[in-house]
């Protein structure tokens, strides 16, 4: 049984007692055992990290943003290794495991260009003999607690700007599927980081609680449901810490009356079932306009979802999408399902009862298609996290608007159109943080920011683009000003009274 510790000074450290098991979701067997941390274990890992913080601060930007490309290098040549120990934590198929580190690495990528992210302003002459200037400093010491969902990815999107802000920084992964967070931390070291400036602290809220209270923590990045993202932010502030706590989401796509019904529907599949809906971006629910829209769009859709592929990884790339990643989030979803049965939901494909032959053990739900679906059921009101996708119909526009802007979620949503007004007005109008126009899953790249509004996040600055340079830096603003007359050479003269 594999035993998988922290990584703590550069090395991997086993645990102290507490374990966690962490599972094959294919199978249903526990693969190994993770160490879940404690106080001590989360003080020590500080301690390390701000001993060696200030000498990778005071390194010159350019010369970090070099390990970053070595990083770049390494992340491309272990692209398979990553991606096969991803899928066999969380049961994701290989391209999309392959997609969850690529889109990591884009944000590596534009923290490359820290030199010019951290550049100051200058006023000359702000008053007589007087200049003023601002710098971007490191904060210190700061923290990121991520997902099981993106194991890869989101660590990548937080301690990539910070590392490049001159921080150190502790890493405190989902539990789940803690390896390749391990893994990243192993290739930065080979990439010339500093020991110390990453941690890999694994653990359970017992090592969230200590990361939130230590003093020398000074912000705190979080991704997961929205009920801990308000706990975390509201203890991590309390405490003195910058905090951006991504929560939970409910994307809305709008299908309006001229939309290709063709393009309309392989989005739909494609951004509804994709990593089993265990996506933050994820869409979950479908608004044709219309019932003629909507018939025309069931008609298109059924068909579709009751030929997705489901199974493990390990049966080739031509698998749709694996299990969910635990027996608790599989029954969380059957509940759910079950409750959209019994409010009167029509199932169109219903694949809750899916066992897939050989893997009868593991943690497998078939795609769920629901249709006539009322914003007072649960399956429409609560984030699913699962394969099912349901259709609420509107009569116009207005009312497909007011569905995603009456929602307490506000992460992503889209329209789709072929009419540019339409297409305009939705994107001015819709209080939601990441739109899409004919794009299902609008998650920006790496040079603009990730974040939901509402309930979907707590805190001022999203994730990656121009917003991490400011979340991972505080700005110092000098007022020089320097006497005159040094510069017109030394007196030779006794000096007199005048």
């Amino acid at each position: 049984m594999e035993q998988i510790g922290h990584w703590i000074d550069g090395a991997k450290v086993a645990g102290s007692g507490r374990t966690a098991d962490v599972f094959n979701p294919s199978t249903g067997e526990v693969q190994a055992r993770v160490a879940l941390a404690g106080k001590a274990e989360l003080d020590r890992a500080v301690e390390v990290a701000a001993a060696a913080q200030p000498a990778w601060e005071a390194t010159n930007p350019q010369r970090r943003a070099r390990v970053l490309m070595k990083f770049v290098d390494l992340l491309n040549r272990d692209m398979d290794k990553l991606a096969e120990a991803l899928s066999r934590e969380h049961g994701k198929t290989l391209p999309d495991a392959k997609g969850d580190v690529q889109r990591g690495l884009e944000v590596v990528e534009f923290c490359i260009g820290a030199p010019h992210h951290l550049k100051g302003e200058f006023t000359d002459s702000a008053g007589p003999g007087i200049d003023m200037y601002s710098m971007r400093q490191a904060l210190g010491v700061t923290a990121g607690i991520t997902p099981f969902n993106f194991p890869a990815m989101i660590p990548m999107w937080m301690f990539a700007p910070a590392i490049a802000s001159g921080n150190a920084f502790i890493l405190k992964p989902s539990e789940r599927d803690p390896s390749v967070p391990m893994m990243l931390a192993e290739l930065l070291e080979e990439a010339g980081l500093p020991k110390g400036i990453l941690q890999v602290v694994n653990g359970d809220k017992e090592a969230v609680d200590a990361i939130l209270d230590h003093p020398v923590i000074q912000s705190v990045g979080f991704v997961g449901s929205t009920p801990i993202a308000a706990y975390i932010y509201e203890r991590a502030s309390a405490n003195g810490k910058r905090a951006q706590c991504f929560g939970g989401a409910k994307n809305h796509m709008i299908i309006m009356p001229d939309a290709d019904m063709d393009q309309a529907a392989d989005a739909l599949v494609g951004a509804g079932y994709g990593a089993a809906g265990e996506r933050c971006m994820a869409i979950s629910v479908a608004v044709p306009v219309g019932d003629d829209t909507a018939d025309r769009l069931i008609a298109k859709l059924a068909p579709r979802v009751e030929a997705l592929k489901v199974g493990p990884y390990t049966s080739g790339e031509d698998v749709d999408f694996g299990p969910v990643v635990t027996a608790a989030a599989k029954q969380n979803i059957l509940g759910l399902i079950q409750s959209g049965k019994d409010a009167g939901a029509e199932a169109v494909v219903d694949g809750s009862d899916m066992n897939v032959q050989g893997y009868e053990d593991g943690f497998f739900v078939g795609p769920v298609l629901f249709d006539r679906v009322t914003p007072d059921m649960d399956i429409y009101r609560k984030e699913i996290f699962g394969p099912v996708l349901s259709c609420v119909r509107a009569k116009d526009y207005e009312e497909a608007l007011g569905l995603a802007m009456d929602h307490e979620y506000g992460n992503g949503t889209a329209i789709f159109t072929r009419d540019g007004d339409a297409a305009r007005d939705f994107a001015k109008r819709v209080n939601v943080g990441m739109v899409g126009v004919n794009v299902p899953i609008p998650v920006p790249l790496a040079y603009h920011t990730f974040g939901g509004w509402k309930k979907s996040m707590f805190g001022d600055l999203n994730q990656h683009g121009p917003d991490a340079f400011k979340f991972y830096t505080r700005t110092k603003t000098v007022t020089a000003r320097w006497p005159s007359g040094i510069k017109e050479g030394g007196e030779f003269s006794i000096p007199v009274m005048e």
